[in-house]
């Protein structure tokens, strides 16, 4: 008798544990702050390596918030066992990004239309080069959610990286071709949603600018980056 899928090495959850709507942020910390600021009911689902799932409700909503991690080998992992073992049909990334256009300024928000990318994750699904994009439907509704609590997004290409501390010099190359913001997760996160048949979407907060060298501090990044998270929220 084959033994079921969940729970799985890195998630704990019961079946139905998750809505059909995720949150995931990076950081555990900032999943919950999401929950505790936001969610009513929130229950505690998953904590295996401190990686904190929760699911609660917004406005009547039942909704999910559950960290990634940093990388693309981790939102790999934890967005293909979601997609595909628990059933969740959207998951929206809300993290920090860095900026790459010179229209772009430190706490932006910035949408994935599509993510670029030097990793090889997508090789596992086509022998050639694949163009991870999020969902168009995702994608309208953040547009719409952003505008009507007073926020325009900046909205395109972003680039997701295997490397923090890059010395290929890509970065100039990158902001002549239009790219928006670099992070670390979206293009996986595209990947496997597209592969399971489901949904998902980049909805980022500048964090720091390349080129200029601003920046904010580790702790408003996880505890100030609220109307990402709002936005999210409001689509799920």
């Amino acid at each position: 008798m084959s033994k079921p899928n969940i729970p799985t090495p890195h998630i704990t959850a019961k079946a139905g544990d998750f809505a059909r709507t995720v949150l995931m942020p990076g950081d555990p910390l900032r999943a919950k702050f999401i929950a505790e600021t936001y969610l009513e009911d929130a229950v505690l689902v998953n904590n295996v390596r401190g990686v904190q799932g929760y699911t609660g409700y917004y406005k009547g909503k039942r909704v999910s918030v559950m960290a990634s991690g940093m990388g693309m080998p981790s939102i790999g992992i934890y967005s293909y066992e979601l997609f595909n073992f628990y059933g969740v049909e959207n998951i929206i990334r809300v993290g920090s990004a860095g900026g790459m256009a010179d229209d772009i300024h430190v706490r932006d928000i910035v949408m994935g239309m599509t993510a670029y990318t030097n990793s090889n994750f997508g090789r596992q699904f086509f022998d050639g080069n694949v163009a991870p994009c999020a969902s168009y439907k995702l994608l309208e509704a953040a547009i719409a959610a952003a505008k009507k609590l007073g926020v325009e997004p900046k909205v395109g290409p972003i680039y997701s990286s295997d490397i923090f501390y890059d010395e290929t010099g890509s970065a100039e190359k990158l902001k002549k071709l239009g790219v928006l913001a670099t992070e670390m997760e979206a293009g996986a996160l595209y990947l496997n949603a597209a592969r399971a048949g489901k949904n998902a979407l980049a909805i980022c907060t500048i964090s720091d600018h390349i080129f200029t060298g601003e920046s904010l501090p580790a702790e408003d990044r996880q505890t100030t980056f609220t109307q990402m998270m709002e936005i999210a929220l409001e689509i799920a």
